[in-house]
């Protein structure tokens, strides 16, 4: 399993607690993504909002590509997976900015492309703003001119949202790769139809494995169809482990405990009418954004590593963890999940007639 987690840009991710102790700024977020790398995360998601939704539209948020390429000269072996909207970005200078970024960070940049749901925002910024599958189809075609961007020159193409002419882009993105991993995630049918034919990696909303494994079973099988490799498979989680499971239970309520008049809950309204959800979102799901708190990693470290092997079984490749306060409970679970040693079930089945057997 890799570790990644959300770079805290809007200040914190929960929607019930005005202070985290986790500001948005560059000076947290470079200490934070610097010392991620020391204890064991593999990757940071890096969000793209110009608003901040978490917080309310008049707090502070980071922008997302500038804050990417100062962690990548100051960062050593840390993935920097970016959000990019499509509508906020023309393809063929956004593919000469991400191989600027990925040469910077000596190859570890990836995209996580997003089709962007917040109206308001759009008008707020002078950015056109598409009906759902609209968006999906620009992204289609945004997603082309990247991919020829970074692999070809000379190429040009005219569709119906973008058109360049004799394009040519130098230097590519670092050749250890065909090309930047690109992430996505939606459950749309036109997300899902997208993403199995032009992404790398599908991201889903917190959810139990078993329903993991039942969409890792469904975008395999589309990717299957367009008779392409494997798809990576990243599942977003809020963390919370305790040495007990009163403790977990205890941290549980205190940030579910739903003010609707919160200042994000407009913004998450809009949201929720500018999306194509699979089930119904609760207002649990409102305090943490992603559904976060369905993937169930709350309890005893014994505990959380148990769901993570689930996890794992159900085919996940990928842990995008959310955590509050981000710093010291990040410290926490690197202490007590990713460099602690639990045996998993099978090792414990193949291990425990040998262990029995000198016992007697």
């Amino acid at each position: 399993m890799r570790y990644g987690y959300w770079l805290p840009v809007f200040g914190g991710w929960l929607r019930n607690v005005e202070n985290e102790n986790m500001e948005a700024s560059w000076s947290y977020v470079s200490h934070l993504a610097r010392r991620s790398e020391e204890i064991g995360f593999d990757l940071t998601l890096i969000a793209e909002l110009n608003l901040n939704d978490i917080k309310g539209a008049e707090a502070p948020s980071l922008d997302a590509w500038s804050t990417a390429a100062a962690l990548a000269a100051v960062t050593r072996k840390l993935e920097l997976m970016v959000a990019v909207r499509p509508t906020f970005h023309n393809p063929a200078l956004l593919a000469k900015q991400a191989a600027n970024i990925d040469h910077i960070s000596g190859g570890r940049l990836s995209l996580n492309v997003v089709s962007a749901w917040w109206a308001e925002e759009a008008r707020k910024y002078g950015v056109h703003f598409d009906q759902h599958d609209d968006r999906y189809a620009r992204t289609s075609e945004w997603l082309d001119v990247v991919d020829r961007a970074w692999k070809d020159d000379h190429f040009s193409s005219q569709g119906k949202y973008y058109r360049v002419d004799d394009l040519v882009l130098q230097p590519k993105p670092v050749a250890t790769r065909p090309r930047p991993v690109i992430y996505a995630g939606g459950e749309s049918e036109a997300a899902k139809n997208l993403i199995s034919q032009k992404c790398d990696a599908y991201v889903m909303h917190g959810d139990p494995p078993e329903k993991i494994r039942e969409k890792i079973h469904d975008l395999s099988a589309r990717r299957k169809k367009w008779g392409l490799p494997r798809m990576q498979f990243g599942v977003a989680a809020y963390a919370i482990v305790r040495e007990t499971e009163k403790e977990a239970q205890d941290e549980l309520r205190r940030i579910t405990d739903v003010k609707q008049n919160a200042a994000g809950y407009q913004n998450y309204q809009q949201w929720l009418a500018n999306t194509q959800l699979e089930q119904r979102v609760s207002l649990e799901d409102y305090s943490v954004s992603n559904r976060g708190l369905r993937s169930g990693l709350v309890g005893t470290p014994e505990q959380v590593a148990e769901r993570i092997e689930q996890f794992e079984q159900a085919g996940v490749d990928l842990l995008l963890l959310q955590f509050s306060p981000q710093l010291e409970e990040m410290e926490r679970f690197s202490e007590l999940i990713i460099r602690a040693d639990y045996p998993t079930a099978a090792q414990f089945s193949a291990e425990e007639p040998a262990r029995y057997a000198r016992a007697i």
